[in-house]
């Protein structure tokens, strides 16, 4: 995966941003941004479409600034 694109981290469906790698890890910050965390590579894939757009659907119900 490369910077830009966002991905799945498997383990707990959380959907992120790739920022690079780091020691063997793919670090993604949410989608929305917020704090980066680190998953091994083979925890990741692609996310799709939908995947990204109920991410951000989700960041911006919590914090409140629905149009």
């Amino acid at each position: 995966m490369n910077p830009g694109e966002y991905a799945v981290d498997v383990r707990d469906g959380s959907v992120g941003q790739v920022m690079g790698r780091e020691g063997g890890y793919v670090q993604l910050r949410p989608v929305g941004g917020g704090r980066e965390w680190d998953c091994p590579p083979e925890a990741t894939e692609p996310a799709s479409t939908a995947e990204v757009l109920r991410a951000r659907v989700r960041q911006v119900n919590r914090e409140g600034r629905l149009p």
